[in-house]
């Protein structure tokens, strides 16, 4: 904890006291290590950041950006398709606003995620070393940035933007592992309980904030205390980063208030997806609405996050793209209005923000669940689980847009061209953070890390 009081407002002599800076959830020992990350000034880190969209349930094939109208009524999409701005390319029905931004996207064809399980692959599996990507990347880079404090690495739930949402899903799998990698690097997750946020707010008037000589004593009066356990050389960089995090204006990117109200407005999905709009038969019908209301802001804060300098970005929403028409979930006609109407509204929104901003070239949207759907739609108007092929969305990073990577079966069953897989994504996606060949003479950054991206190959056409 972070705690600055007044004596005006505690009756008490101010003080300030560090435990463990809540932007990261790490004890003092911690801090010091994990903020002198290998790779935080060695030149390895490349000029962006990554917003990945995990659609955890796994999302289909052929309702989403591959729609095959001219398979059979049991196999092509049930929701019909949508031409797009790139000649001859339709994606599913709902998607009419994702459909005329075609040019700023690389759709994929040809993703297989390997099986069918319900699980939180790629964003954690063994191809990340069991831990969060964005750790992966927080590994390198450090868990804060040095010039403000930010958080390189965030996960952003339902409740990130909304208190009244349900806590995450963890049946399948935890989005903040870390695997081996340490748990001082797991992600930031604001909005997820306890004191995070809190322990970047300052109950201290601005006119003494400014006061920066009597913080700065202030915090020098912790160093008897603090030396018998970081030790007299880690608190010049102790305060430094308390400085930069409490005066930095970090707390501000995660505050959604800061935000132009018509900002807000565009990206706002909740009028889409109204309560009263879902069945409420369904078990999972809160995650319909925790979807419905939520993925908009979910999108805006992410942004937010990577223009104040966060590195990678999770956003998640809770367990909804399980389209089985069963006693759970409903159906894909059904269910993709549901999910698929926020979730074209909400990354066209983000599209259009970061283009008009100028952050298109540096911030790259991934946009993927952890498999596919069935090729042939069940007896009840539902697609169950498929681990063959499934959907993946591109946008940004500077990578080339507006075209289709690979091709499917006519049945929607596997990739008809070669297979994109897990490691292409992620070695993708890394290579985009860092400078490879920099990394690869970088000290103190894991071997396994090394050899993943020196021997996976990148999506081909977007190496």
């Amino acid at each position: 904890m972070l705690t600055i009081s007044d004596s005006t407002r505690t009756g008490r002599r101010n003080f300030l006291r560090v435990g463990s800076l809540g932007l990261a959830g790490m004890s003092l020992p911690g801090l010091l290590s994990a903020s002198r990350a290998a790779g935080a000034e060695s030149g390895v880190l490349r000029d962006h950041s990554v917003v990945f969209v995990f659609l955890h349930g796994g999302p289909s094939q052929m309702e989403t950006f591959d729609p095959k109208m001219t398979a059979p009524s049991e196999i092509r999409s049930a929701t019909g398709e949508v031409k797009t701005t790139i000649p001859g390319v339709t994606f599913g029905g709902t998607f009419e606003k994702l459909a005329q931004r075609a040019d700023r996207l690389s759709i994929v064809r040809s993703f297989t995620t390997g099986d069918s399980r319900h699980d939180i692959k790629p964003i954690v599996c063994e191809d990340t070393f069991n831990a969060n990507l964005g750790t992966v990347y927080s590994r390198v880079a450090g868990v804060n940035r040095s010039d403000n404090g930010m958080p390189t690495n965030a996960l952003l739930f339902p409740r990130s933007v909304d208190p009244k949402r349900q806590p995450e899903t963890k049946s399948f799998g935890r989005f903040d592992s870390t695997g081996a990698l340490g748990s001082a690097f797991a992600p930031f997750i604001p909005g997820g309980g306890g004191d995070l946020q809190q322990d970047m707010q300052l109950n201290l008037p601005m006119n003494r904030l400014a006061d920066r000589r009597t913080l700065l004593n202030e915090l020098d009066r912790l160093k008897f205390a603090l030396e018998s356990s970081v030790g007299s050389s880690g608190l010049d960089h102790l305060r430094e980063q308390a400085f930069s995090t409490i005066l930095g204006g970090v707390a501000k990117a995660f505050d959604l208030s800061n935000e132009a109200p018509e900002t807000i407005a565009k990206y706002d999905t909740a009028p889409l997806m109204r309560p009263q709009d879902i069945d409420k038969k369904w078990k999972n019908y809160n995650n319909y609405v925790d979807n419905g209301m939520t993925l908009g802001r979910q999108m805006l804060l992410a942004r937010r996050l990577c223009e104040a300098g966060c590195g990678f970005v999770t956003v998640t929403t809770n367990f909804v793209w399980d389209m089985h028409a069963d006693v759970n979930n409903a159906g894909v006609v059904e269910g993709m209005r549901y999910m698929g109407l926020p979730l074209d509204h909400a990354l066209s929104a983000f599209l259009d923000d970061v283009h008009e901003r100028g952050l298109d070239r540096k911030i790259l949207l991934v946009v993927c669940g952890e498999m596919g759907r069935t090729p042939r739609i069940n007896a009840r108007g539902g697609r169950d689980h498929w681990g063959g092929l499934a959907p993946l969305l591109l946008a940004g990073g500077g990578l080339p847009m507006g075209q289709v990577i690979g091709q499917s079966t006519r049945d929607l069953a596997s990739p008809l061209s070669e297979p994109v897989t897990k490691r292409h994504l992620i070695a993708t996606i890394l290579h985009r953070l860092f400078d490879v060949g920099v990394l690869r003479v970088t000290r103190g950054v894991p071997r396994n890390i090394v050899q993943a991206l020196e021997s996976w190959d990148t999506i081909p056409g977007l190496g």
